[in-house]
């Protein structure tokens, strides 16, 4: 099969056309090489869904916080606040801390 026979093919005629190589040339630059290529738009869109999906969640925490700060505007549930989570206390009072068993991280010894 030499260069004769494959000139008289039509597939050979088709890829050979001028405009179906320009094509083929022009679509692997866009997928490729270009700066706006495919697969720059394909990671691009991954991490739009990324930070979407962080931008949810902040708005939730945003959410729950302004509930927080709502409901420490009361003078009662401030000072509740205070004395659970930083265990502060009024003048003149004592704060006993109870820890159970259950709630100790304790090592067991294996014999």
């Amino acid at each position: 099969m030499g260069l004769k026979d494959l000139k008289k093919k039509k597939w050979f005629k088709i890829f050979t056309n001028m405009y179906v190589l320009v094509l083929t040339v022009f679509l692997i630059w866009m997928v490729f090489f270009d700066t706006n290529s495919l697969l720059i738009h394909l990671e691009l869109k991954k991490e739009i869904k990324k930070l979407e999906k962080t931008q949810d969640f902040l708005k939730k925490e945003i959410a729950k916080d302004k509930k927080t700060i709502e409901k420490l505007s009361d003078q009662e549930e401030l000072e509740k606040f205070a004395r659970e989570q930083y265990y502060l206390k009024k003048r003149n009072e004592e704060i006993y801390l109870i820890e159970y068993e259950d709630s100790l991280k304790v090592k067991e010894n294996i014999d």
